[in-house]
């Protein structure tokens, strides 16, 4: 019996962000599945929207034998704290030294993880990975989207194989899609040849949807490209918050021949450049985007829905920060839900107070971004929940959750929901566990980019894009990037990076 040591390993790492990724944050989760070690992840792992639930269920339907080590994920913020990427990494490696005869490994990766002491977090996860199982066995990992790819990681693995959705409903699909192909590599035992490609400009992440164009077209043509020649090709646009050498989009191809794979990551590159224009749009100001959401709700039959961009606790934000409820209430917003709001404390007293009591709060803006405070006001405590719920949406894809003791709080016309752990608003059941419903607001404000829209663009009359202040800026040229690699535009179309200073040596 084939069998294959498996394990994941994901956070998403933005280093202008306030606050860092403890190993507690990976136990809990924030979001993800809580951390599972040997049998206990085989159990966690099923019928989810996670890369490592989709190969587990391909896995068995080939009759392999799964080795589990470890599963862990943390929500997105500032870099990793050095004791847990040792701890969790050990526990991996461990596990996989300890399996046994195995006949290959699988890594549920995001590819975006800066640490404390590693600006490439993966490649090292997969360099000491490869140095335990030798150059021989087939390492294939799945990673976001947005992951930031490295040389050190393409060297390493022998597929990399990236999610082609944002929001990201393909998870487990990419999950599958790994063994597919790892069972090919089991197959023929032969290397497949490798072309990477790392392009010119970052994307922000607002302009990176695959809902819309310029990325729609984007990945349809690359499916296309995909035959027995170049088995499997990705392109990640990359996670522009993580200030390394690496960080930026890439393509990445697997061809029989060093010509099949130079040849598609070639016209994935061509044709991503040729859109270099079309990587940007219309980002409102918090008034500006609250006052077109209740013009616009005037004659609308579903309801408005603003992302909360710069806070989004999906790219590093705290969800914490108050521009957007503060434009809400200053402009006489009706029939009005935000969330969710991260502040234990008043998730703490509201619980206290009771349904029905009145509460004075210094709500939210505790993570100390420039232009954003804590919010004094009054607020009416309407409901209060344990924080346990499912969220079934395509996104989160029916994950149990736990943002810990909530409330929902109203102020005017306006509801907000404060919870005491941080995930982003991209499920509708993330209003509906504090007992608001989504379909029957005129405006919602969601601290989400563009996760959000799997779950909330078929309800939504229109979609805007607000720029409170936050820790993920909507425009990247506008972080004081110092360690990138010269001359890569720090926007479409805007200036190259030029070194000021040396890049922070890596560990």
């Amino acid at each position: 019996m084939i069998r294959i040591a498996v394990g994941g390993f994901l956070h998403e790492t933005n280093t202008f962000a306030p606050t860092k990724a403890t190993y507690d944050d990976f136990v809990h989760g924030g979001g993800w599945p809580s951390m599972a070690r040997g049998a206990d992840v085989l159990k966690v792992m099923r019928r989810i929207n996670v890369g490592l639930a989709g190969f587990v269920e391909a896995a068995e339907a080939n009759g392999w034998e799964l080795v589990p080590t470890v599963s862990a994920a943390a929500s997105p913020s500032a870099h990793v704290t050095r004791d847990a990427f040792e701890r969790i990494v050990k526990e991996m490696v461990d596990g996989i030294a300890s399996a046994g005869r195995i006949d290959a490994v699988y890594l549920d990766l995001h590819g975006a993880m800066v640490t404390e002491h590693y600006n490439d977090g993966e490649g090292e996860v997969l360099a000491r990975v490869r140095k335990v199982i030798g150059k021989d066995l087939p390492l294939v990992a799945s990673l976001d989207l947005h992951a930031n790819v490295s040389p050190e990681m393409i060297a390493h693995a022998d597929a990399l194989i990236a999610y082609r959705t944002y929001p990201h409903v393909d998870m487990a699909d990419t999950g599958r899609a790994c063994a597919q192909h790892l069972a090919l590599l089991l197959r023929s035992r032969q290397r497949l040849a490798k072309a990477f490609r790392q392009l010119p400009f970052l994307i922000p992440i607002s302009w990176q949807c695959t809902n819309d164009q310029p990325a729609k077209d984007i990945y349809e043509k690359l499916a296309a490209l995909e035959n027995d020649g170049v088995p499997t090709l990705s392109f990640a646009p990359g996670f522009p918050a993580a200030d390394f050498r690496d960080c930026g989009p890439s393509v990445f191809a697997y061809g029989r021949t060093q010509t099949d794979a130079d040849a598609a990551a070639d016209r994935i590159v061509a044709l991503v450049e040729s859109h270099e224009d079309d990587f940007d749009g219309r980002i409102y100001s918090p008034d500006e985007g609250v006052r077109l959401a209740m013009e616009l709700a005037k004659s609308a039959t579903r309801p408005i829905v603003i992302a909360d961009t710069q806070d989004n606790p999906g790219a590093g934000g705290d969800s914490d920060t108050t521009g957007m409820l503060r434009a809400l209430v200053r402009n006489n917003a009706v029939r009005a839900a935000t969330g969710v709001i991260y502040d234990p404390q008043s998730a703490k007293t509201a619980y206290a107070a009771g349904v029905g009591a009145i509460v004075t709060l210094d709500l939210g803006g505790k993570s100390g971004i420039s232009g954003d405070a804590p919010y004094r006001e009054t607020f009416v405590v309407e409901k209060l929940s344990d924080g346990r719920f499912v969220a079934p949406g395509p996104y989160y894809g029916g994950r149990d959750m736990d943002m810990g003791p909530s409330a929902c709080l109203r102020i005017g016309g306006v509801r907000v929901v404060v919870g005491s752990y941080k995930a982003q608003l991209a499920d509708q059941s993330m209003y509906r566990y504090v007992g608001i419903e989504p379909m029957e607001q005129a405006i919602l404000v969601n601290k989400s980019s563009v996760h959000f829209r799997a779950d909330f663009e078929p309800i939504a009359e229109k979609l805007l894009i607000c720029a409170a202040p936050g820790a993920m800026p909507a425009d990247t040229a506008s972080l004081p990037w110092k360690h990138l690699r010269p001359g890569i535009r720090i926007k479409p179309n805007g200036p190259a990076f030029t070194p000021s200073s040396s890049s922070r040596t890596t560990g």
